[in-house]
């Protein structure tokens, strides 16, 4: 009985033996390659690289629903995208008792899939407004170097884009410039995204509709006037003005010809993808007898690409580049703006939004997609935007959607029909497909009812609003529901 002990003993110790080397074995390749097997990987090299990059961030790049501010590896944090990516590879052997390990948790799984945050600004670039040209001249012969320069007619003044000096930092630069003058506005060239489609939860019931077809959801649930046959639509006649990214001009839902598209000055980089603009444009004009039929089919759409694709497929826009597009917008006689993108706050931006204010040009801004518990994004959050939430069939917030003081009004964003990139139509989800039912609301309330700027048009829809939440006015649904009862019906049609 002793000897068969000893036996086992002895069988268990060879078989335990063998796994050790093994598991040795199979990690030679981990130690000697440069980057080794990533689930083992020094996080040295990779991780800390890509998130020491550029901690300098502000409040991020878009209305993704993941985006944060701050560096990442293209600013200057050298390191690599995922772990282990360019890191030194472990020279520990992963051990025999180490398969016994626990799994790592759910929160642990979740930190190491989190994509690495967006860049919020350029890495050497100020914007600046307010500078004499004898001012401009000094910067040049400090070192600084005019990338660009756009009168803008909005502030009848000029934005020049200039490169920093050398040896400066970006935030020392922005301080020297801004000591210039106190009559000179300058700040980073931050970066604005166009709101992603987001996951949307299940299919949820439509309330009773009044119309029938493509797009009556949500058309229902804000009780939007459907003409009868032979009817002018509401808005005929309505100019609208959209910032957004690339627009398919041969969708069929546009053959109307409503769709007005102006181009920037010509660049190098990489066009926009068409997807996130088709979908938005559609939502405004879209031909009532497409599969996307819009709000305002007989409205003129006046649309600006202001976006390109840099790396890992960033779409995303710029301070200085936003400014030439409302420039361009604002010499078409357009009396409300949907811009269904976000970013962080900056004061040439700020500036030239104030501008269009004061020609009582009404803009409709996405609150964004980054959460509830996120901070305010812009132009959303600017004074005298109409920031837009997006809510459900059922008039349930949507859950992403960021809240605060700065919350007009709420409308439909989940699950909402409206035109594919190439052709057809599919449902989309996330505040910029909520943005333009509100733009939508505020051209009729212009147009019917003689509202006009920012207050009046604000004060005829929060009137008309269905309260959600809160009573009055909270930092979720804002004023509540847009409700288009009686925008159309009320006054003579322009």
């Amino acid at each position: 009985m002793l000897d068969r002990m000893r036996c086992i003993k002895l069988r268990t110790t060879a078989i335990l033996a063998t796994l050790a080397l093994a598991f040795y074995v199979a990690d030679l390749p981990g130690q000697m390659a440069p980057g080794g097997i990533a689930a083992f990987a020094d996080n040295n090299g990779g991780n800390n690289g890509g998130n020491n990059g550029g901690n300098g961030g502000d409040n991020g790049g878009g209305d993704n629903g993941g985006d944060n501010g701050g560096g990442s590896a293209s600013v200057g944090g050298g390191g690599g995208e995922s772990p282990g990516g360019r890191g030194r590879a472990s020279r520990r052997s992963p051990g025999l008792f180490n398969i016994f390990r626990a799994p790592p948790s759910r929160r642990a799984r979740r930190r190491a899939s989190r994509p690495a945050p967006q860049v919020s600004r350029a890495p050497d670039q100020l914007v600046a407004l307010g500078l004499t040209q004898g001012q401009a001249e000094d910067l040049v012969a400090r070192g600084y170097r005019v990338l660009d320069r756009q009168t803008v007619q909005p502030i009848a003044g000029e934005v020049i884009l200039f490169r920093i000096r050398g040896g400066i930092s970006l935030t020392g630069a922005r301080a020297e410039v801004a000591g210039i003058s106190t009559a000179v506005s300058v700040d980073f060239n931050h970066y604005y995204r166009p709101g992603a489609e987001q996951p949307a939860p299940a299919s949820d019931p439509a309330p009773p509709a009044r119309c029938t077809g493509n797009g009556c959801a949500a058309k229902n649930l804000i009780r939007w006037p459907v003409p009868y046959a032979g009817q002018r639509s509401c808005g005929a006649g309505v100019r609208i003005g959209l910032i957004d990214t690339g627009i398919n001009p041969d969708h069929r839902t546009f053959r109307a010809g409503q769709l007005k598209l102006l181009e920037l000055p010509a660049s190098t980089r990489r066009k926009s993808s068409a997807r996130h603009g088709t979908a938005v444009a559609a939502l405004l004009v879209g031909s009532g007898d497409s599969r996307a039929p819009g709000l305002l089919p007989q409205a003129t759409l006046i649309a600006v690409d202001a976006f390109y694709r840099a790396r890992r497929k960033d779409e995303r826009s710029d301070a200085f580049t936003l400014v030439r597009a409302l420039d361009l917008l604002a010499r078409e006689d357009i009396s409300v703006l949907n811009m269904s993108l976000s970013g962080p706050h900056n004061l040439v931006l700020e500036g030239t939004i104030a501008g269009l204010l004061e020609r009582s040009v009404v803009l409709v801004a996405a609150a964004g997609n980054r959460g509830p518990r996120a901070k305010p994004v812009y132009p959303a959050a600017y004074r005298g935007v109409i920031a837009v939430t997006a809510v459900d069939r059922n008039r349930q917030v949507y859950r992403r959607a960021g809240r605060g003081d700065h919350i007009d009004l709420a409308a439909p964003g989940v699950r909402v029909w409206t035109a594919a990139s190439v052709r057809g139509a599919r449902q989309k989800t996330g505040t910029s497909f909520a943005a333009p039912f509100v733009t939508a609301a505020a051209a009729i309330a212009q147009h019917h009812l003689g509202a006009r700027g920012h207050d009046a048009v604000l004060a005829a829809l929060a009137e008309r609003a269905m309260d959600l939440g809160k009573t009055g006015k909270d930092t979720v649904f804002g004023h509540g529901l847009v409700q288009a009862t009686g925008l159309c019906e009320e006054g003579p049609s322009g």
